[in-house]
């Protein structure tokens, strides 16, 4: 199986087969409880990760790129079956930040350092294509020195080239599973995955750095789901990658499933370095969740982002995509303070770089 690592980080790409087994072998070390610790350890993970960190160190050296994350609605009009703002949740307290607001935040970032601000939330109506130009077009010109990176869902062609016009440099969409069969059990009937993937293409072809991203153990993944999450990623060519484990919400008809593994979950991780040496990858908070240290993790499988909040207080509490996600009550100077300390422990530098993907600077 390490030939198959070692063949991964030459060609970057596998077979599908080679995926399959690849995948299917260190899986089975992670759920026999072989995978961790990192270091001193003969297991898959362990070779991997080594990989992903020496190729991380090459391309990035030991940064970590912090991006300031504004949740600034949990209005959304979508029924996700595995996600707490889903449509059907009446027991979330629902909320909008105004574009004051959404200022505010930046402004208090921008005066911690961050050099890149990232608007996430539900995909609400209320925030028009217009309305969601004209915050943008504002945020870049407050702040010509920073980036604006958008997580707020599936738009057309049209939006996105306005967002793109008006100053957006980046946009996350997760595909969450490149299988079509898996894709309609997580999501009710209205939602099209065809259209998942014509909007990453659009994102892609309009310029702007793009990612996508999976659940790692989300209900009704098997092998093959995640083989062809691998090959689809290795197709997009993304900027970025967000990965973490499934985390059920308790408002949700996923409830009572299973949580994602942490081992796998940063098996992942460490391959998809080895085979995109230059993405921009989230050491995610609900690796925190997971385990205490799980972003300290995520980092030493090769992951180089982290996304300390910036939302208001009061409002945190009522953008719980999953349970028991950590950091609810921390200040983002706090958060920053603490990041930087424990990144530090082992290795790492926090900077408060705009940390754009490589590939831009080659273009």
């Amino acid at each position: 199986m390490r030939k198959l690592i070692d063949k991964l980080e030459k060609d970057k790409k596998l077979s599908y087969d080679e995926w399959k087994s690849l995948l299917e072998y260190g899986f089975k070390e992670c759920r026999e409880g072989k995978a961790l610790p990192l270091f001193d350890n003969d297991s898959l993970l362990a070779y991997a990760s080594e990989k992903a960190r020496n190729i991380r160190l090459c391309v990035f050296g030991n940064k970590v790129y912090i991006r300031g994350l504004i949740e600034y609605t949990n209005f959304c009009k979508n029924d996700c079956y595995y996600c707490g703002l889903r449509l059907g949740n009446r027991e979330v307290k629902r909320y909008r930040l105004d574009k004051e607001t959404i200022l505010k935040c930046c402004e208090a970032g921008y005066e911690l350092g961050f050099k890149t601000f990232v608007l996430q939330g539900g995909e609400d109506p209320y925030f028009t294509a217009e309305k969601m130009e004209e915050i943008i077009r504002v945020i870049k010109e407050k702040y010509p020195d920073c980036a604006l990176t958008l997580s707020v869902g599936e738009k057309d062609m049209e939006t996105y080239k306005l967002w793109k016009n008006a100053g957006a440099d980046r946009y996350l969409l997760r595909h969450e599973t490149a299988d079509k069969e898996h894709y309609e059990k997580l999501h009710p009937k209205d939602m099209s995955f065809d259209n998942r993937m014509e909007c990453l293409k659009n994102l892609k072809e309009l310029g702007f750095q793009t990612g996508c991203g999976l659940m790692v153990g989300s209900p009704y993944q098997d092998i093959d789901c995640i083989v062809k999450d691998m090959k689809f990623i290795e197709k997009l060519q993304p900027e970025m990658v967000g990965i973490g484990p499934f985390l059920p919400q308790h408002s949700t008809p996923f409830r009572d499933k299973n949580a994602g593994g942490l081992e796998e979950t940063l098996f992942i991780l460490s391959l998809v370095r080895i085979m995109l040496p230059s993405v921009l990858l989230p050491s995610t908070t609900a690796l925190g969740t997971v385990k205490e240290g799980g972003r300290e993790l995520g980092i030493l499988c090769g992951a180089n982002v982290v996304m300390p909040n910036l939302s208001p207080l009061d409002y945190r509490e009522s953008y719980q995509l999953y349970d028991n996600k950590i950091c609810m009550g921390d200040e983002a100077a706090e958060s920053i303070k603490s990041l930087s300390k424990n990144m530090a422990k082992i290795g790492y530098e926090v900077v408060r770089d705009r940390g754009d993907s490589p590939k831009m600077k080659l273009q």
